[in-house]
């Protein structure tokens, strides 16, 4: 591909977060500040519909990395708003498939042979055309089958990367790194996480889903992982036809997970389908250390069965060129946060926090504990869909008790956690569309139940722990009574109202910006003023005013040191 097409790329990709990123800081950040935050409520709405839409029109049109971040987006029913949600919806399907010859002639050079010799059929209309590949349906010649208990499997489907995608890739991730050392340079950004090293882990994972040979072996280690959880498929893979572009495996298309109606209408419940899947997320999370990172809706399915002893029916896995590995210590500290969000263990939740180097150091442990306790209370007993409809009142007197917490927002996202996250993120919002009433605690119980009665053999250990923390404590109190005492004769005992101090300091840099908000009101009314009077030279200095004023304006004040 031409050097000056991909070079157009790059800058098409910059110049719409450039829009975005400046809409963002004009609407939500400027305009409030002047005295306009309910006209900035009253079109959010709009404004989101439109960014979304624009950003639909632009992975359509260029595919590649765009499109993955607009599927996990289209996704994401448990956070983002319905006018986002209904925009992006159409990128699960509407990628334009390439055109059947060039994919031919790729698919032929990398077998070395003609499709003829090896396919007694091939489509030529894709079943599903992807981001990075698409996905042809194809019957193997008998003596090209793949090799099964039950005879050769001949229906397959064919999954064949896209003509020049790995130079789309590197452009687009080319693209996507400078908006990382964009946000890298903002310093509430760059305290929380490193997004430049982020941003090389999503690469790393992106360049994995190219390698067709890596697939082919991801989707064997998921079904050897799998194998004795009833109601669950993964498909065969046909060594004797996959390359490093080209795959392929045995046919298991049928029901998507989210045409509702087609599983109700087959006799399955949606409830049972959205338990089967968070249970053998579980497993896959906890106990493998193994997962299939890429659960959005063209990936999984729901098969009706003749016979079985899996209710009849069984969820299907395909596309395994993203999946995600969780070290030891890592799932130690994933299985510690599922016990203490199931047995609303507070104090266990932020241990977990720590056990995988969630928390940035100097965190307050104490008030995140309090906060995750208030937390509980609220949701604990709530459903999914339940907490979308929480009182805003509850959520509002949540945020002005621990506002200091959630302004400083004490968390790190270390780069193992973060296609986890992810994957998380889109499976809870698929469970929550399957099933309204999905419950998220009453999920975990089962697998909860198995790790109580894995701990029940050091119970004893841990207890009498428990009570040597106790006695210690109980010992060590008339010395610390005696300490403070001492502290209060020499009338060094002081109160400290931590709260007062921040507020008053917050108040204080809020002031502090009110005079170069009417600096930046004045010098741009007065650009837009000389710009419209056709002084396009004093125009532009006053606006460059404006613009310099704004950076001022919005960029984090450093404390002062007492």
């Amino acid at each position: 591909m031409k050097s000056h097409v991909l070079g157009a790329r790059y800058r098409r990709i910059l110049f719409f977060f450039v829009r975005v990123i400046a809409s963002l800081v004009w609407w939500e950040l400027v305009l409030p500040r002047l005295g306009f935050r309910r006209r900035s409520d009253r079109t959010r709405g709009a404004r989101l519909r439109r960014t979304a839409a624009r950003f639909r029109a632009l992975a359509t049109q260029m595919g590649g990395v765009m499109i993955k971040v607009g599927q996990f987006l289209s996704s994401r029913i448990d956070v983002l708003p319905s006018e986002i949600l209904e925009e992006l919806a159409g990128l699960q399907d509407a990628v334009p498939p390439e055109d059947f010859s060039t994919v031919r002639a790729l698919a032929e050079a990398e077998l070395g042979t003609g499709l003829a010799d090896t396919f007694a059929s091939f489509e030529e209309n894709p079943l599903a055309a992807a981001s990075l590949g698409q996905v042809h349906r194809a019957r193997l010649l008998p003596a090209a089958g793949i090799p099964a208990e039950t005879g050769p499997i001949l229906d397959v489907v064919v999954k064949i990367q896209r003509p020049n995608i790995e130079q789309l890739v590197d452009t687009d991730l080319a693209a996507l790194r400078q908006v990382a050392r964009w946000a890298h340079r903002y310093p509430p950004v760059r305290k929380r996480a490193n997004a430049p090293a982020l941003m090389d882990e999503f690469a790393r994972f992106t360049r994995e889903e190219l390698d067709y040979l890596a697939e082919g072996r991801n989707a064997e280690t998921l079904a050897a992982d799998l194998a004795g959880r009833p109601g669950v498929y993964v498909p065969k893979v046909d060594w004797n036809h996959t390359t490093r572009r080209v795959l392929t495996l045995e046919d298991v298309f049928a029901i998507k997970i989210t045409d509702y109606d087609s599983i109700t209408a087959a006799g399955i419940e949606r409830s049972a389908v959205a338990q089967r899947l968070f249970q053998t997320y579980l497993q896959q999370i906890f106990e493998d250390g193994f997962f299939h990172a890429d659960p959005h809706p063209g990936n999984l399915f729901v098969q009706r069965l003749e016979d079985g002893d899996a209710d009849g029916w069984q969820l299907t896995f395909v596309d395994f060129g993203m999946v995600g590995r969780i070290s030891p210590s890592m799932r130690t500290g994933i299985r510690e946060m599922a016990m203490a969000a199931v047995t609303q263990d507070a104090a266990r939740l932020v241990q977990s926090y720590q056990t995988m180097g969630l928390l940035l150091p100097g965190a307050d442990l104490a008030l995140l504990e309090q906060a995750e306790a208030r937390l509980f209370a609220l949701f604990g007993d709530k459903s999914m869909s339940e907490m979308r409809e929480i009182d805003l009142e509850q959520l509002h007197e949540f945020a002005f008790d621990y506002k200091e917490l959630l302004y400083d927002l004490p968390f790190q996202i270390p780069s193992d956690l973060l296609l986890l996250g992810r994957t998380i993120g889109i499976l809870s919002g698929m469970c929550s569309g399957l099933d309204p009433a999905f419950d998220l605690w009453k999920g975990l119980e089962p697998f909860a139940q198995k790790l109580v009665a894995d701990e029940a053999g050091p119970a004893a250990k841990a207890l009498l722990s428990e009570v040597g923390k106790i006695a210690s404590a109980l010992v060590a109190i008339p010395v610390k009574a005696n300490r403070i005492l001492d502290t209060m004769e020499r009338g060094g005992l002081a109160v400290r109202a931590p709260d007062i101090s921040r507020q008053m300091g917050r108040l204080e840099r809020g002031l502090s910006r009110v005079p170069g908000a009417i600096v930046f009101a004045a010098l741009l009314l007065g650009g837009i003023q000389l710009e419209l009077g056709g002084r396009r030279t004093l125009a532009v200095i006053l606006l460059v005013g404006a613009g310099l004023t704004l950076v001022w304006l919005t960029l984090p004040r450093r404390r002062r040191l007492h």
